[in-house]
């Protein structure tokens, strides 16, 4: 029998927590985990069962909420690069309604990491004294400074990045070959939702070869590197098309339910932000995990003695500066020509 609790995956203590947690569920709670680690999933299935009163997924409440379509359960995605302060004003007033059906309201912050300073400060007093009728469930990757107050004021549960072999089980489970799963859930960081993308892309493989192979193809000069970057970016171009696709037919289905009840309230502007988003991190995410497998091969050409141990601590070096940098949102064109073109050459 299907559980409320299946999307969750890897992270049996939280479920455990949330699940006693339900006997009695307080003001709010925070959710810290890394990208792709089903905290969202598990914000929904909370939410779902505080609104609901049952874990049954043939609940019509506990439907809508899972789908996010339930009126008493309002999701807050970020607008541009944090939650601003005007949309803090708005999650104030919208915890202040009453609920639309039942006797619960449940705000589910996304992506509260980012959050502005001056956003946090104004959400501080409704987070710690919310209305009798409200809940709050914030989701966030870490507790950043601005963060820590708020984090003081809810009960934290902790999710952790997936491993390798739980990803692959369930992609197996989802119908993907067993090799296919094995190789998206080597590249996913722990991210199930990346894997899922990795899953369905033919040139996965080939990808990873490119990077591999780069110590064998660099030879110090400037056309080399930046024909190395065309040819990654040309990759990284049509991996991006499985997830493209997807993003089409989420934007189609809401466009139908735009053409039926109209552009009020739809959350257009905040799907087309989320899918920039989602390429953007995916762009970035891939070439770390290519950059990963590009040291690797400068350790292997040292253990096997085709590289002095100067130029390979170097190039590792060089190597993981530029996986922090991406992180920083520099142009990763640049930043991946300038490695390249300075990698030492093995003998």
């Amino acid at each position: 029998m299907a559980s409320i609790w299946d999307a969750v995956v890897g992270q049996d203590t939280a479920v455990t927590r949330l699940q006693r947690a339900l006997n009695e569920p307080v003001h709010a709670y925070l959710f810290i985990g890394p990208h792709g680690s089903t905290t969202e999933q598990a914000a929904r299935a909370f939410a779902a069962v505080m609104i609901a009163g049952t874990e049954s997924t043939d609940d019509r409440n506990v439907r809508l909420v899972m789908s996010g379509d339930h009126p008493d359960c309002r999701e807050v995605e970020r607008e541009g690069a944090s939650i601003t302060a005007e949309q803090a004003e708005w999650i104030v007033e919208q915890s202040w309604l009453s609920p639309a059906e039942g006797d619960l309201t449940v705000m589910i912050l996304h992506d509260f990491h980012l959050v502005a300073d001056t956003a946090a400060a104004k959400l501080l007093k409704t987070i710690e004294e919310p209305p009798a009728t409200t809940r709050f469930i914030i989701c966030a990757e870490s507790v950043p400074a601005g963060l820590i107050t708020i984090a003081s004021r809810c009960v934290r549960v902790d999710f952790r990045a997936i491993p390798d072999e739980l990803i692959a089980a369930r992609l197996t489970a989802e119908g993907i070959d067993a090799e296919h799963a094995s190789l998206a859930a080597t590249g996913a960081l722990g991210d199930l939702d990346r894997a899922r993308v990795l899953a369905t892309d033919p040139q996965l493989a080939e990808r990873r070869r490119a990077f591999a192979d780069a110590i064998h193809q660099l030879d110090g000069s400037g056309n080399t590197a930046f024909a190395f970057v065309a040819r990654i970016e040309s990759l990284l171009d049509a991996a991006l098309v499985p997830m493209a696709a997807r993003q089409e037919a989420e934007a189609l289905e809401l466009q139908e339910r735009i053409d039926r009840y109209g552009a009020r309230g739809s959350g257009k502007k905040q799907l087309e932000d989320r899918h920039k988003r989602e390429l953007r991190r995916f762009t970035t995410d891939e070439l770390r995990a290519g950059l990963t497998v590009m040291a690797s091969t400068y350790r292997d050409a040292l253990v096997a003695g085709r590289i002095a141990p100067d130029d390979a601590a170097a190039a590792v070096t060089a190597i993981n500066e530029t996986v922090s940098a991406l992180g920083r949102n520099v142009n990763s064109s640049l930043a991946l020509q300038r490695l390249v073109w300075s990698l030492p050459v093995p003998r």
